[in-house]
């Protein structure tokens, strides 16, 4: 689903240019990507072309001019052709590019490798992503290699080329409330389909169709689809971090965890639960979920301006550190035990990440004196403590197998954090009564 104001638009792209002065900045869409054969798989823009533009078609280019008076915004779109489009799609054009998405100009995608001499043509600076598009990197340093050839003639082009990320990744990181809207319905939507899963979830039914339970939620709440592949991991499957399978079928007594996330208007929600099938927890695992629990809440309670990124993740450790000690599972001083990484064995990941247009968005964890970074109002974080207990001859029986996470959306605010997820059950008896219909 493709979000344009233009005037959110316009001033992200001034925002940027002010940060470059009077330099040009060179962007590259998204490729399609191919499936098999010739088939692609569906199209989603990059995303700091997405959010400088809103323009969600394949194929295009964006010259960001910081030195030029008129037309500081140039977009390079796939042209009208009635023909190509009944097979594929309806496209902008040039002049919807200038309409619909405000462009100062706009001109054929054919002709951004022919106009790139003029664009760099005088130019100190260019900034451009090198590594993301083989074809405009070659193009951009050939063209300064010919300017250098012809320098005795007067030529000049850039003496440097600088990365444009850093620059677009603090601007994204702090969320406006427009993006705050978005990400907010994307969460809203992640949690009918979580929601969903709770009511479907029945022994005897597969990974899939679990997964299909919450796809077809997000769809038809008008999201883009899921934001990342969902993860469906049943028993000993929820103890694989990033297991997408999704084929086994579940057995009274599992547990299933679900981390689960829609798109909306190119921004993500990412949601974990982990849930009992057949609607009532064990004593084992609801021991574990437990610990896993109260490190979430801990770890949310910490989410205030000024606190280090980091001091959220060892507030969590801490809990479950402590948690692990009091079930059994690590013995000794729990703060010797997090000196020495004894925890990692069963939480082998950090508690956080930031949260936007990508579902592990961009933006530092760490300043440039290596300090972790203190926490901003506006920025969205992930909280997702969670325990992976495998099946070793050292572990007691009732905890092989046990995998649990637990994950919000949470926006840091002037004051206490807002769970943007915060409509999705989490506490056992809330889960077991969604589980059973109420």
């Amino acid at each position: 689903m493709a979000w344009v104001d233009k005037g959110v638009h316009a001033r992200r792209r001034e925002r940027f240019m002010a940060a470059i002065d009077g330099a040009i900045a060179i962007f590259a869409g998204a490729p399609e990507t191919v499936r098999s054969n010739d088939v692609h798989h569906r199209y989603r823009q990059e995303s700091d072309f997405l959010y400088l533009t809103g323009f969600a078609e394949p194929g295009a280019y964006l010259v960001l001019d910081a030195g030029a008076n008129r037309h500081r915004y140039t977009l390079y779109v796939p042209p009208k052709d009635p023909a190509m489009e009944r097979w594929t799609g309806r496209r902008a054009g040039v002049a919807g590019a200038r309409r619909r998405f405000g462009a100062d100009a706009a001109h054929e995608a054919g002709t951004f490798f022919d106009h790139l001499a003029r664009l760099l043509a005088g130019r100190d600076r260019v900034y451009l992503r090198l590594g993301y598009d083989a074809k405009v990197d070659q193009a951009v340093i050939d063209q300064i290699a010919t300017m250098r050839g012809r320098s005795r003639a007067g030529a000049h082009g850039p003496a440097q080329v600088v990365d444009p990320t850093p620059i677009l990744a603090e601007q994204r990181l702090l969320k406006s409330e427009a993006e705050l809207d978005l990400l907010q319905r994307a969460v809203d939507i992640t949690a009918q389909g979580h929601l969903a899963a709770m009511r479907a979830l029945r022994p005897g039914m597969a990974e899939y169709e679990v997964e299909a339970e919450i796809e077809y939620h997000f769809r038809r709440a008008g999201a883009a689809g899921p934001a990342y592949p969902t993860i469906c991991g049943s028993g000993v499957n929820a103890t694989i971090l990033h297991y997408v399978e999704n084929d086994r079928r579940m057995r009274r007594g599992d547990l299933l965890l679900i981390d689960a996330g829609a798109e909306y208007g190119g921004y993500a929600g990412d949601v974990t639960r982990t849930i009992p099938v057949g609607g009532r927890f064990g004593e084992a695992q609801r021991a574990v979920y437990e610990v896993v629990l109260n490190a979430n809440r801990v770890a949310i309670r910490r989410v205030r301006p000024g606190v280090t990124f980091d001091a959220v993740h060892h507030a969590a450790v801490r809990e479950l550190t402590r948690g692990l000690v009091r079930l059994g599972l690590l013995t000794g001083d729990p703060k010797k035990l997090i000196q020495d990484g004894a925890y990692r064995r069963f939480y082998m990941h950090r508690t956080s990440h930031w949260l936007g247009l990508d579902v592990h968005d961009v933006g530092r964890y760490y300043l440039d004196d290596h300090k972790p970074r203190p926490l901003e109002p506006g920025m969205v974080l992930t909280i997702e403590p969670g325990l992976y207990i495998d099946a070793a001859p050292d572990i007691p029986k009732p905890f092989h197998g046990i995998g649990i996470r637990i994950e919000d959306d949470v926006l840091v605010t002037d004051g206490p954090a807002r769970v943007l997820s915060a409509a999705i059950p989490k506490d056992v008896d809330a889960i077991e009564r969604a589980m059973a219909g109420a």
